[in-house]
């Protein structure tokens, strides 16, 4: 396999793994700097140009997209991937994971469990978006911000709008969250390759730090998820579009609670704490991908006239309850069933033989005019339950541990890092 980690760090960990990880597979690896490549669009099929000459052809890449070059980086991986040349990160998980607030927002459409959380522009509506999550204590986040930058803890309602008001007269998006006070200073760390958790580690905040990012000074240790925290980790991945991913969650009485997708993980801490080879796993991933490289579905079955990609929902009503695959009628309607999901569940390529059961999503490829009568109606929104604030004691007790306001972020606390 011929291989390209896209990096502007040859020298990092991650980036010095995973080069020898490859080779020492007999693979034949280079590192390029992400930076210095160019689109080009100017031929009959896209290509790319490397430091001013046409690019040789890989058979697989490794994205290390840093922060401060996200649009760029996303813009690089997207030409690759319209070359067929795979990589376990794509530009679109690029993009959902490494903005916060896109990341939420579609993880909150699934079964996936995340802090409250708000976001709110104008003035006149952060005090209720603090109530909304359950009132203070509350995490403020940068929307972009990496490795524990631009996470505030406000332990009360007026630090929370300081803070708030601060960050958006300097043009800043924020988040706000619910604390949850039974994880404080702890976090888990699952990574995640292919379709299951390679290893995992509890990661713990120093003194009175909350943050228990490893550059903040958090210590690590490895753990055994069960099969809710795997589940979840793995899940939250794939509906992020990543095949080797770092999953943060927290510990919370209702189970594992989702933070963050991050789309290049570090190495380090995760091979200190695990004491396994990572970044061997990580490639022998790759190598064995390298003939299946990722597809925008809709993309490239929509281009048929007539046709086109949909999920439909098996209900009561729908009079396929019970009934087969093969005995649903789909086929006889030129409609090709390529996934079934029932619950957490997914069933590629399902059977002929297998039986529908009321809640079933199928995901069909087909003609759109015998699909449109079975696409069900837009679902209505559920009402959300009332989140509960926490009960005075806990709060003055977390007060009492923040006697100081936390400062303003001033520009070089904004600044984003790459990753490493």
């Amino acid at each position: 396999m011929k291989l390209a980690i896209l990096s502007r760090a040859p020298h990092s960990y991650s980036t010095r793994r995973l080069r020898a990880a490859a080779e020492e597979r007999g693979h034949r690896v280079r590192v390029l700097n992400t930076l210095r490549f160019a689109i080009d669009l100017s031929g009959g099929e896209p290509d790319l140009q490397y430091r001013g000459k046409p690019l040789s052809d890989y058979d697989a890449i490794l994205p290390r997209i840093g922060a401060s070059i996200t649009f760029f980086g996303m813009a690089v991986v997207r030409q690759f991937e319209q070359m067929d040349v795979y990589t376990p990160t794509t530009a679109a998980g690029i993009a959902n994971s490494r903005d916060k607030l896109r990341s939420i927002q579609i993880l909150s459409r699934h079964d996936i469990k995340i802090p409250a959380t708000t976001f709110a522009r104008d003035r006149a509506d952060v005090l209720p978006a603090i109530e909304r999550v359950g009132g203070a204590p509350v995490v403020i986040k940068l929307l972009e911000g990496t490795q524990g930058i631009g996470v505030i803890l406000a332990p009360d309602t007026k630090v929370a709008e300081a803070v708030i008001e601060t960050l958006q007269s300097t043009k800043q998006n924020v988040l706000i969250q619910r604390f949850i006070a039974e994880s404080r200073g702890r976090d888990i760390r699952a990574f995640v390759i292919g379709d299951r958790v390679v290893a995992a580690m509890r990661r713990s905040a120093q003194g009175d730090e909350f943050r228990s990012n490893v550059h903040r000074g958090g210590t690590t240790e490895a753990v055994e998820l069960d099969d809710e925290y795997q589940r979840v980790a793995v899940q939250s991945a794939q509906i992020m579009g990543l095949k080797v991913a770092g999953v943060d969650m927290l510990e919370s009485d209702d189970g594992p609670m989702v933070m963050e997708v991050n789309s290049s993980p570090g190495l380090e801490g995760i091979e200190a704490a695990s004491e396994l080879d990572i970044a061997g796993a990580v490639v022998d991933y790759v190598a064995n991908q390298v003939a299946f490289p990722e597809l925008d579905v809709r993309q490239r079955l929509t281009v048929s006239t007539g046709y086109g990609v949909a999920e439909l929902h098996i209900g009561d009503g729908s009079g396929m309850v019970g009934r087969t695959l093969a005995d649903s009628g789909l086929r006889e309607r030129d409609i090709t069933v390529l996934t079934v999901t029932r619950g957490t569940r997914v069933v590629p390529n399902p059977r002929g033989s297998r039986a529908l059961e009321s809640g079933d999503r199928l995901l069909c490829f087909g003609r759109l005019e015998e699909m449109r009568d079975l696409v069900p109606a837009r679902r209505r929104r559920r009402a959300r339950p009332k989140v509960e604030p926490l009960p005075p004691e806990a709060v003055e007790e977390l007060a009492a541990s923040h006697e100081e306001p936390a400062p303003p972020l001033t520009e070089a606390d904004t600044v984003t890092k790459d990753a490493p």
